[in-house]
């Protein structure tokens, strides 16, 4: 009775490897272990923010619309806890990124109205801090792309014959990924004219007034 129960699993484990099993199981941890490190680089960043608020307050205590926007963008990720169960829902991701996508957004604009303030510039503690948040930046871009690709290499799986079947019967179902619209957007940098009023030209995003033209001699 033994021998036969361990040659029916020997025929299980060979038909499952066959219709993609493995492979579903494979690429599902992969993708797993590439979102863990994508919300560990968004922690380093977050991390960052509070000690950047208030270096940037002892210099340039005026720019607090600036500086509560970033506070309450930060506040609004940490919020968003986005786990691995939850990456197989689209509405989930699409909140997760809207928030990352604000606080990108507005440390953009924290970073232009500093240019404002040279003393401020040349304080180390400020750019180590700006450093290190342009260093996790990176790292987040690079995460975020193998991310991207471990989802498109599970997606594919799932799709395909007869690997489909296996997902079906077993509940893989196909990961909603990060969106080019969200990266486009994410990506445009407030427009500053770092001469009078530069706080209020990068929080509302206006766009300088155009040199006036020279004279022509008469």
């Amino acid at each position: 009775m033994r021998i036969w129960t361990l040659a029916f699993m020997a025929v299980v484990a060979t038909a499952l490897s066959g219709c993609g099993y493995n492979s579903l199981q494979s690429q599902d941890e992969s993708v797993k272990a590439a979102w863990s490190e994508v919300v560990n680089q968004y922690q380093r960043r977050a991390d960052l923010i509070p000690n950047l608020v208030n270096t940037v307050k002892g210099f340039a205590i005026q720019e607090q619309q600036v500086l509560i926007g970033v506070t309450e963008a930060r506040a609004k990720v940490s919020s968003i806890q986005l786990t691995p169960e939850l990456l197989n829902d689209p509405a989930a991701m699409q909140k997760f990124q809207a928030a990352q996508g604000q606080l990108t957004q507005a440390l953009k604009s924290l970073f232009a109205v500093t240019e404002a303030y040279p003393q401020l510039k040349s304080d180390a503690n400020f750019r180590d801090l700006q450093a290190q948040i342009e260093g996790t930046e990176n790292r987040i871009t690079v995460a975020r792309n193998r991310y991207i690709d471990a989802v498109r290499n599970y997606n594919v799986t799932v799709r395909s014959f007869p690997a489909n079947l296996t997902a079906k019967l077993f509940g893989f179902a196909v990961k909603p990924n990060f969106t080019v619209g969200n990266e486009a957007a994410i990506a445009v940098a407030p427009t500053v004219d770092f001469g009078a009023g530069v706080g209020a030209q990068a929080r509302s995003g206006a766009q300088p007034p155009p040199a006036a033209s020279p004279a022509t001699p008469h």
